[in-house]
């Protein structure tokens, strides 16, 4: 018992103490929810709006078309399912990345997005409803005008983290088995279960604040800064997403 003690005593109190970053966490709905307007134009058999296909265009005739490559898919098919819904599938290399089904109230006024992301070993679903801001041109279907999000939800095998801090380093892992373990030394380090191939480097501000700097092909993607509550029951995250050009901030909270 004596040895036992005196081995105790032997570890410096830092290596003791729990990070407050330690634990599993769960995702605040915020954190999915789009800033920017939604913008679609579908008439004449032609879907244009932001989004899968950026600021083009592309048939709406279930096939699939090549868009601007992205890390995650490089083609795009839209689908015209009724007067009420559109079908959209991005894949790459062939393979269905996300599947999304647009369905558009009998009033016109609400859009209800149904997403399922089979980028992973399992599929995450989100369901997010858009208010109308702007009313379809003339002759278009009803998915045309601008929405905005107001309300979004994801299945729980999506929402939910793991993180554990040391001195030495930093870690993150999904239900899913995404995740990574880096250091505190400026490298980047492989994101596993990542068809876009993401590297991350983390920086430790203090115990309670860290920063996590991802890229792909070498150039920063994103940035994201975790900020624990003092009774380590919550974390503040501001996520600035480098490609879209905007700075989204939410909450985590800790799982008992």
């Amino acid at each position: 018992m004596n040895k036992v003690l005196l081995f105790l005593l032997l570890i410096p109190s830092a290596a003791l103490a729990q990070s407050p970053f330690d634990g599993t966490w769960t995702v605040d709905s915020k954190a999915w929810l789009p800033e920017k307007l939604e913008v679609y134009l579908l008439a004449d058999g032609v879907f244009r709006g932001t989004g899968w296909i950026g600021d083009g265009e592309i048939k709406a005739d279930g096939q699939d078309r090549k868009v601007v490559k992205t890390d995650y898919y490089d083609t795009v098919s839209v689908r015209i399912l009724d007067a009420h819904r559109v079908e959209i599938i991005a894949k790459k290399v062939g393979k269905p990345m996300f599947t999304e089904v647009d369905t558009i109230s009998p009033d016109g006024n609400t859009l209800t997005q149904e997403l399922k992301d089979t980028t992973e070993s399992q599929p995450v679903r989100m369901e997010t409803s858009f208010r109308r801001t702007e009313k379809a041109p003339s002759g278009s279907h009803a998915l045309s005008g601008s929405w905005q999000a107001y309300q979004t939800k994801r299945s729980n095998n999506g929402t939910t983290i793991t993180y554990r801090c040391t001195a030495e380093g930093f870690s993150a892992i999904t239900p899913l088995g995404e995740g990574f373990d880096a250091k505190f030394d400026g490298k980047d380090y492989p994101v596993g279960d990542d068809p876009a191939h993401t590297m991350v480097s983390v920086k430790r501000i203090s115990p309670s604040a860290v920063e996590i700097t991802s890229k792909r092909n070498g150039r920063i993607v994103g940035v994201v800064h975790l900020s624990a509550a003092p009774d380590a029951k919550s974390i503040h995250v501001v996520s600035e997403h480098k490609e879209r050009n905007t700075t989204s901030t939410y909450e985590m909270q800790k799982q008992p």
